[in-house]
C-alpha cells in the first residue's frame, strides 16, 4: 500500500471513530463500538449494530441504482422486491433547532435533538397493518434502502404513529 493508500485508510479510520463518538453522544440506548472496523465500517454495519442492539433481527439492506428516484413508483417497488407500493416509505431526519444546548440525544422522545419522520408513500398509520409485516425506508445513504419488520421497528423505536393524511 502506497502513502496515498495509507493516508486514505487513516482518514477512513478517523471518520469511523468520529461517527461512533457522535452516535454514542446521541443516545445511550444506541451504543456501538468506537473502535475501527477492518478497513472501513459501512453505513450498513453501523445501522445493523444499532438495530441488533435494540432487539431487531429481521431486516435487510439493498443498494438501488443511482436513477432510482427518476423511475416510476411501480419500478421502485420491483427493484426492492416489495409486495406493493404501500410498503415503500420516505424518511427524513429533522434536527430540533429549538432544543436547549443541553439536549444532545434522543433519550426523551418528547424533547429530542433529532427526529426521523417516516411517511408511507401511499398511506400513513396503515403501515402498521401491512401484510407482510415489513416496509422499506432510507438506509442512511441515497442509494441504500432498509427493509425492516414493522412490529420490530415499532418495538425498538417506539415511534409516534399518526394519521397525517386526513
Amino acid at each position: 500500500m502506497g502513502a496515498l493508500g495509507e493516508l486514505e485508510a487513516l482518514q477512513t479510520c478517523l471518520l469511523q471513530r468520529i461517527a461512533a463518538v457522535e452516535l454514542s453522544l446521541q443516545t445511550q440506548s444506541f451504543r456501538v463500538s468506537s473502535g475501527c472496523v477492518a478497513d472501513g465500517e459501512t453505513t450498513e454495519a453501523r445501522l445493523s449494530a444499532i438495530l441488533r442492539a435494540r432487539g431487531v433481527d429481521d431486516f435487510a439492506f439493498k443498494r438501488v441504482p443511482a436513477d432510482y428516484y427518476d423511475r416510476p413508483i411501480e419500478v421502485r417497488r420491483d427493484i426492492l422486491g416489495a409486495p406493493s407500493v404501500e410498503h415503500l416509505c420516505k424518511s427524513i431526519v429533522l434536527v430540533n433547532t429549538q432544543a436547549l444546548a443541553s439536549i444532545t440525544d434522543c433519550s426523551d422522545r418528547n424533547n429530542s435533538k433529532y427526529y426521523v419522520v417516516v411517511i408511507q408513500v401511499i398511506l400513513d398509520e396503515a403501515i402498521t397493518k401491512l401484510k407482510p409485516d415489513f416496509f422499506w425506508l432510507g438506509g442512511g445513504e441515497v442509494d441504500l434502502k432498509l427493509r425492516i419488520r414493522t412490529s420490530q421497528f415499532i418495538s425498538a423505536v417506539n415511534p409516534f404513529v399518526v394519521n397525517c393524511s386526513s
